[in-house]
């Protein structure tokens, strides 16, 4: 489930082989330094930590020039971790990795070294993949916005319209039940959307083009994995022509009879 991170730069649109306009959203994906390797003997699981966006040294606390220093690169404004999958318990590790507890094993040392760069080469055109980012705040909200409440009565002297009204019970249980929906900050959550296509990748400007909108403002970081339902799955485009032959050979197939 490796990935990288990224910025969000907008939205624009890309044809494919057949003329079909497709909405994508452009992120500047890398390139991501490797800061630190997780072992599961050591710290309990299998992860790579990724560095993105040098900034200079002046800008980093103590302790964060420290971390840089113990890993020989410079400094970095974001990082973040992306978890090692883990194997099959009854699978044994190949050689040249490295097995810790729990059946986790990181790859060969010669793939993940302290220092390497990572960039947009990871993932292939129509590639599915999980993008991960932080929704646009839209501050303190009521609860016809935020839960589109109906609200009340427009007219007949009616004095309440948006106001959320009782929302005790009686004697029992005499409370306030959890998760009531309230008023309250809206938006400004971690959000991820899965299986999306990736439709075009630029190495040279370390762009990705995804189908489709992503979580988050512009500028804003995201995290572009490889998909965990369909790892590794290319979902190319088809002709319209071929779409509309596989749906007729569908529909004359008899339909299965229960005996």
């Amino acid at each position: 489930m490796i990935g990288l991170l990224g910025k969000k730069l907008g939205m624009t649109h890309v044809y494919d082989a057949f003329g079909r306009r497709n909405a994508v959203t452009a992120v500047q994906a890398g390139p991501c330094t490797i800061l630190q390797l997780r072992e599961p003997a050591r710290h309990g699981y299998g992860a790579l930590q990724l560095g993105f966006e040098p900034v200079e040294e002046s800008a980093l606390t103590k302790p964060e020039r420290g971390q840089f220093k113990r890993a020989g690169t410079g400094g970095f404004r974001y990082v973040r971790e992306f978890r090692l999958p883990a194997p099959p318990a009854d699978a044994s590790p190949p050689r040249g990795t490295s097995a810790g507890e729990g059946g986790q094993r990181l790859q060969p040392e010669g793939d993940w070294q302290l220092g390497r760069q990572l960039t947009v080469e990871l993932f292939t055109p129509y590639e599915l993949v999980d993008v991960t980012g932080l929704s646009i705040g839209k501050g303190f909200q009521g609860g016809v916005k935020r839960w589109h409440w109906k609200g009340g009565p427009a007219t007949h002297g009616s004095m309440s319209h948006r106001a959320p009204g009782s929302i005790g019970s009686t004697t029992t249980p005499g409370r306030v039940w959890r998760g009531h929906h309230l008023p309250g900050r809206m938006g400004a959550d971690r959000v991820t959307v899965q299986n999306v296509r990736v439709l075009g990748v630029d190495p040279a400007h370390h762009l990705l083009l995804i189908e489709g909108a992503i979580p988050g403002a512009e500028r804003g970081l995201v995290m572009v994995r490889k998909s965990r339902k369909h790892p590794g799955r290319i979902k190319k485009p088809q002709a319209f022509q071929v779409i509309v032959e596989e749906e007729d050979e569908a529909a004359k197939k008899p339909a299965k009879t229960k005996k």
